[in-house]
């Protein structure tokens, strides 16, 4: 078990790919904090978790990514219930709706610069001094193809996956003398509840739109990235830093 006796945090893990995360972390032996601003579904997936892999798995907390109290509070429930913390997943993301970059609304510009930039960087100052009594750590930040292939129609969605691509390459230099890797997750669109946002509408012909962009065919699932995310949280990562990994079928070719 490639996350035995580790214990990680995953925003946003209510549903979607945070969802898939936590699934396959569970798999490989890691004890999780799920989060989400949602409590049903996150009360739903960590039931699940404990009923598939035996009490105690996991515990969920109801957090708001973007608030200090919050977040600090999250990461001190992950440490007093587990007693240590391995690893950070910062999944939790919004976007806008397909349109035009002049009509998006500045108030969803400011909430999605907070979810998407800000909360790697609220998550990062409660997390890290836990990973420094344990000799390391990883943190890995959902970003995006946006971030590398920007799509029309998403310019301040591309522009927030951008920062939070070059903050993660920002905190793997800073903390790479201790051991703590940070690294991105950058996807290509896929089966989530924010596929119809990306798209504008979710109708057949745009979904054929967006798959034939995709190289291998196929939107991406909660799987493939959690299985992108093992990887990074693995000691078998344990040279990777700094990394954005694209996880597209081949979209940014």
């Amino acid at each position: 078990m490639r996350l035995k006796d580790k214990v990680a945090i995953v925003t946003g893990s209510g549903s979607g790919f945070g969802e898939g995360i936590v699934e396959r972390f569970a798999e490989e032996g890691c004890k999780l904090v799920v989060n989400d601003v949602n409590a049903d579904n996150g009360n739903r997936v960590t039931d699940a978790l404990n009923a598939a892999h035996g009490d105690g798995t996991a515990v969920f907390v109801r957090a708001d990514v973007t608030s200090d109290e919050e977040v600090g509070a999250m990461v001190a429930e992950a440490v007093e219930r587990f007693g240590r913390l391995d690893v950070l997943v910062n999944n939790a993301g919004i976007s806008h709706r397909n349109m035009p970059m002049l009509d998006i609304d500045e108030d969803i510009v400011d909430r999605m610069f907070d979810v998407n930039v800000k909360a790697i960087w609220l998550a990062a100052k409660h997390a890290i001094p836990h990973f420094r009594k344990v000799g390391g750590g990883s943190i890995i930040n959902n970003a995006s193809t946006a971030g590398l292939r920007p799509r029309p129609g998403l310019s301040m969605y591309n522009a927030s996956k951008g920062a939070a691509i070059t903050l993660t390459k920002s905190m793997a230099v800073e903390f790479a003398p201790e051991n703590i890797r940070v690294n991105a997750l950058c996807p290509v669109a896929g089966e989530t509840p924010l596929l119809a946002t990306f798209m504008g509408e979710d109708t057949p012909e745009m979904r054929a739109k967006f798959r034939a962009s995709i190289p291998i065919g196929r939107l991406s699932t909660p799987r493939d990235i959690a299985n992108a995310a093992l990887y990074l949280a693995s000691d078998d990562a344990a040279f990777i830093t700094g990394v954005a990994m694209e996880v597209d079928g081949g979209r940014c070719i």
